[in-house]
């Protein structure tokens, strides 16, 4: 089974993303900032990250940035999962190497077919 790492530190919508990707069949891991997720992924290398952007310690932009610049982590897909819905956002996010961009509150369908496409 394929293995998820959600990057999420609001509970509501870690139950939204964890039941969606348990439904398909995915291996839940979790870490609740950007920091914990970091370290998460260097122990244990997911198949595929969904990550926040707003959380405490450590935003989804700088930890996606410290992933992509990471040779052992790069090549992860990252799907940012987010309220902010501005395109400077967006653009932001795509420069720090996300894969792909959703916003809250997320459609199951459109998450799972991105997540098909990155992590077939």
């Amino acid at each position: 089974m394929k293995q998820v790492l959600i990057v999420e530190d609001s509970p509501t919508e870690l139950h939204i993303l964890r039941t969606i990707m348990e439904k398909n069949n995915f291996v839940v891991s979790v870490a609740n900032n950007g920091i914990e997720g970091i370290e998460m992924v260097k122990r244990s290398p997911p198949d595929i990250i969904l990550m926040d952007v707003v959380m405490p310690e450590m935003n989804g932009f700088k930890a996606t940035r410290a992933l992509k610049k990471d040779e052992a982590t790069s090549h992860i897909p990252i799907i940012m999962v987010t309220t902010k819905a501005q395109e400077t956002d967006r653009v932001w996010a795509m420069r720090q190497g996300v894969d792909a961009y959703l916003n809250k509150p997320v459609d199951a369908k459109e998450l799972m077919k991105s997540v098909k496409e990155l992590c077939p």
